[in-house]
C-alpha cells in the first residue's frame, strides 16, 4: 500500500491524478492521509520526516526501487517516480521524454507559483493591492495564452499523447473564474480543459480529500498558511 500525506489542493490532486491513471485505487492500492494545512498538520515532526519543505504532498513507497522503502516529497518529483515505477504517462525515447519535462517543468516553476500567487492577492490577502492583483492577474492570462497556444496543434500538452505534463497542470486551472480569466477567449485550452476533465481517473482523482476541506475564513487558518508560522526554523 502506498501511502500518501497530501490535502486537496493542486498538487494534492495531481498526484491523485497520477495513481489513479496508473491503475492504483485508493483504499486497494494507496490510501490518502490528510495533512490539513490549514490546522497545521505540515509542521508535525513526523510529516517533516518525509517532507522537510513543510508541504504536501509527500509520499512513502513500501517497496522502493531497491526493494526497500522510500519517501518521496515535491509533487513533480512524485509524479516522475511513479512514471519511473510503473512505465507510464512518460515516453521512452529521449525527445519524448525532454517535450513531456519541459511543459512539467513550465507548471512547477511558472503555472503553479504565479497562479498560487494570483489566488492569494486576489482571495485571500487580508488586504486587496491593486498593484499585486493587477500582475498576478496578467501573468495568469499571459500564461493561460502560453497553454492555449501550445494547445492549437496538440492534442495534449507535449503533443498526442496525454502524459504527467497534462496531470500536473490541469488541477492548477480548474479554478481559472477565481483567476480573473474568462475561458473562451483560449478556445484550445477550453478544448482540452473539457476533454482532461471528463476522463475517470481525474474526476476520481480530484475527489480526494474533497469533503475535509473548509473555506478558509478563520484567522488561525490564515496563520498557519500565511503568517509567521510559515517562517519558523525548523530543527
Amino acid at each position: 500500500m502506498i501511502d500518501v500525506y497530501s490535502w486537496p489542493t493542486p498538487n494534492g490532486h495531481k498526484v491523485h491524478i497520477m495513481l489513479e491513471e496508473c491503475g492504483y485505487r485508493l483504499g486497494r492500492d494507496w490510501f490518502a492521509h490528510p495533512i490539513d494545512i490549514g490546522a497545521g498538520d505540515q509542521f508535525a515532526k513526523a510529516f517533516l520526516k518525509i517532507s522537510p519543505n513543510n508541504k504536501i504532498p509527500a509520499l512513502v513507497d513500501p517497496h522502493g526501487p531497491d526493494g526497500q522503502p522510500i519517501s518521496v516529497f515535491e509533487s513533480g518529483a512524485i509524479l516522475l517516480y511513479l512514471a519511473a515505477k510503473t512505465g507510464k504517462f512518460l515516453p521512452k525515447t529521449t525527445r519524448g521524454k525532454y517535450e513531456v519535462l519541459q511543459w512539467l517543468m513550465f507548471q512547477m516553476g511558472g503555472l503553479g507559483p504565479m497562479l498560487g500567487q494570483n489566488h492569494h492577492f486576489r482571495l485571500y490577502a487580508p488586504e486587496k493591492i491593486e498593484y499585486a492583483i493587477n500582475r498576478y492577474t496578467n501573468e495568469a492570462k499571459r500564461l493561460y495564452g502560453v497553454l492555449d497556444t501550445q494547445l492549437k496543434d496538440n492534442s495534449y500538452m507535449a503533443g498526442k499523447t496525454y502524459s504527467i505534463a497534462d496531470m500536473a497542470i490541469y488541477p492548477w486551472t480548474r479554478n481559472w473564474k477565481n483567476q480573473g480569466i474568462e475561458i473562451n477567449d483560449y478556445p484550445n485550452f477550453k478544448r482540452w480543459f473539457e476533454m482532461i476533465g471528463k476522463r475517470p481517473a481525474v474526476i476520481r482523482g480530484c475527489e480526494v480529500l474533497t469533503a475535509l476541506r473548509k473555506p478558509l475564513h478563520d484567522d488561525k487558518a490564515r496563520e498557519q498558511l500565511f503568517g509567521s508560522t510559515q517562517y519558523q526554523r525548523r530543527k
